[in-house]
């Protein structure tokens, strides 16, 4: 069984660890070790039920090719894992997304007029004579402190993790998997994002910023 325990990840570990009712903190050695010296629950037996021949094999027919092809089985989706929040936080974040549907979008001034300045972000508009500045009518709107979040959730990620900034693998080390997340810096290269992510997965940690990278050459 603990065979088992090694090739699975640590959020899938925890997981099960929940359902044992067993503490969750720790590495993956822990985590293992833990549910190894637990005792093991017993499954309850499934209600036994009488299965014509004909009927079985009348229900697989045209699903015989389903699982032909096992790399079929790498293409599945795996859910992502999921912070753990209290009421509080929860309400925060709902709130949050519903003021960010009224927000109006901020365009930069004379966004209409030149096709550079409609792809640029908001910028603030300046000249003693700008209507936009001047907050006349029919101008966009500018961003104002009104327009601001609310506090509780204001550096959050729309998941409800806490992202941390890492540039190498060693920045992992410390971080509560279950209320934050990893962000890859943009300037860290493919060798180095390879090394954060298996240390990652060891950990239990999300990568916000995950990308499949291929593997060539002597990587």
């Amino acid at each position: 069984m603990s065979d088992d325990f090694e090739n699975m990840t640590v959020a899938q570990l925890k997981d099960v660890l929940r359902e044992r009712g067993l503490p969750v903190s720790g590495k993956k050695a822990e985590l293992i070790a833990r549910l190894s010296e637990a005792p093991e629950e017993s499954p309850e037996e499934p209600p036994s039920e009488v299965f014509e021949e004909d009927d079985y094999d009348d229900e697989f027919d045209d699903d015989d090719d389903f699982f032909e092809d096992d790399d079929d089985w790498d293409d599945l989706h795996t859910a992502r894992q999921k912070p753990v929040l209290d009421e509080e936080t929860s309400d925060a974040l709902k709130f949050r997304a519903s003021q960010k549907k009224k927000q109006p979008a901020f365009r930069r001034q004379e966004w209409y007029r030149y096709r550079r300045l409609a792809r640029s972000s908001w910028r603030k508009p300046k000249g003693m004579h700008s209507s936009m500045r001047l907050n006349r009518k029919y101008r966009p709107p500018m961003a104002r402190i009104g327009y601001r979040k609310i506090s509780s959730a204001r550096d959050l990620h729309p998941s409800g993790f806490q992202e941390v900034m890492v540039h190498k693998a060693s920045d992992l080390e410390g971080l509560d998997p279950e209320r934050q997340a990893v962000r890859i810096g943009a300037t860290v290269g493919n060798r180095k994002r390879i090394h954060i992510h298996e240390r990652a997965n060891d950990l239990g940690l999300r990568v916000l910023n995950r990308r499949r990278i291929e593997r060539r050459g002597d990587l």
